[in-house]
């Protein structure tokens, strides 16, 4: 076809991974991809819905397309698409809004570049979106997304998300391993697995067939991958085996992220989470345990309908009680079609500001505190290719964030490095050749 198509993806690592596969097809149909601002035939936007900004964001990126190439082709994919593609139908310039169940297909239904009148739109009920369609990233040498889970089966109530996936299920052990075989081939070195519930994996045709830890267990005996890293896994699903595991890999990296939400019962029970504080405290304290070193990164979302100032306190001092590492902060925003859009007690936008900017100032604290205590210790850093300011970064097996000079021969190299320092900007800094010790 000789025509060029761009991506650009919004949202979680899924979705990286997921634009990655979509990217295949294109390539497997003949198409060239190229950069945003490269004039493309075709615009494919992957789209989050987790919160309203997420929403503004794809309007502007739409915006932002037709400006670069006013007669290119855009088309929607994603969880917003499949929320609300009415919606986005409206926006001025989108062609096509494809579902769930759709998004896979795009290139069969891109028979006509030509921009009609009226933007098509198929979108069939999520329930029709109960396929697992395995996928992973491809491009950055350093590390690969790769999915292994999909949907969901909870009920928070907070969250669109098994509205705009579908129901929890799953790849094949034998086919994660295959993907991650496949992957090792290209020369990346790291592999993040990812998934919307990532502990629930193991659900095929609606039945339970395999358990994350059986994954976990066939994965660390790939060769060629030096480092797996979890992206993301409940609290209630993080078992004592996987983390005792973990602990004495050959490829899982102490790291964990451990969704919270709020260190405050009453707000647990509101958001219909399906655990208690005393449980998460449990976790942590295990894996502190076996991995003194692990770092933790904690998810918790402040201002949620019936959180009061009291309930926030709570949330604040149970996490900086908490021996944790770095927090990702969500400011509560209502979502439609979600019981919690619902309730009373809604609290006021500055209020929920106020709490995001305590929090996001105890994350950083605790993330000084973290790298404090790595100082002095000597650990391998995967060096990636990205040049900021004349320095490169990589990142520890326990995620220290680490930064040097660029010198292009450590891009994708593993090198034993003594942290001694942290910069003004809060990363390890790597200043002297020798703290670089050559294997």
């Amino acid at each position: 076809m000789n025509k060029k198509v761009a991506f650009y993806t919004l949202g979680c690592k899924l979705n990286y991974s997921e634009t990655s596969s979509i990217g295949r097809l294109f390539t497997q149909a003949g198409f060239e991809t190229v950069e945003f601002s490269n004039t493309p035939d075709v615009f494919v936007i992957n789209t989050c819905s987790v919160t309203d900004n997420a929403d503004k964001k794809c309007k502007k990126i739409v915006k932002e397309a037709l400006k670069i190439s006013p007669n290119a082709y855009v088309t929607i994919v994603g969880c917003y698409a499949q929320l609300k593609p009415a919606e986005i139908a409206e926006i001025p310039g989108v062609d096509m809004v494809l579902g769930a169940a759709e998004k896979f297909r795009i290139v069969e239904y891109l028979t006509d570049l030509t921009k009609n009148p009226k933007t098509l739109v198929y979108n069939q009920p999520v329930s029709e979106a109960n396929e697992f369609v395995p996928s992973f990233s491809y491009g950055d040498r350093t590390r690969t997304f790769l999915k292994v889970q999909d949907g969901c089966d909870y009920s928070c109530t907070f969250c669109t998300i098994p509205l705009a996936r579908g129901a929890s299920r799953s790849d094949t052990i034998e086919n994660v391993v295959a993907q991650a075989r496949e992957i090792a081939v290209s020369g990346v070195k790291e592999i993040v697995l990812t998934g919307v519930n990532l502990g629930d994996f193991g659900i095929r045709n609606g039945q339970r067939e395999d358990k994350f830890f059986d994954l976990v267990k066939a994965l660390d005996e790939v060769e060629g991958i030096e480092r797996i890293r979890i992206s993301s896994i409940e609290p209630n699903l993080l078992s004592d085996e996987i983390i005792e595991f973990v602990a004495t890999s050959k490829r899982f990296v102490p790291h964990f992220h451990i969704p919270l939400q709020s260190g405050s019962n009453k707000i647990l029970g509101l958001m219909r989470r399906r655990y208690k504080r005393e449980l998460y405290v449990s976790r942590i304290e295990k894996i502190k345990q076996v991995m003194p070193h692990c770092c933790i990164g904690v998810d918790v979302i402040v201002g949620f309908p019936g959180e009061t100032r009291e309930d926030f306190i709570d949330t604040y001092n149970f996490l900086n009680g908490l021996d944790i590492s770095y927090l990702h902060v969500f400011t509560y925003s209502e979502r439609e079609n979600t019981p919690a859009a619902e309730m009373k007690g809604v609290v006021p936008g500055s209020a929920r500001a106020d709490r995001s900017k305590m929090l996001h100032i105890l994350s950083d604290k605790k993330r000084r505190a973290f790298y404090e205590g790595q100082l002095g210790k000597t650990d391998e850093v995967l060096f990636e290719g990205d040049i900021k300011d004349g320095f490169m970064h990589g990142f520890t097996r326990n995620y220290v964030k680490v930064k040097t000079k660029y010198d292009p021969i450590l891009v994708n190299e593993l090198r034993a490095v003594r942290l001694t320092q942290i910069s003004p900007d809060g990363d390890v800094e790597i200043t002297e050749s020798d703290e670089i010790l050559v294997h």
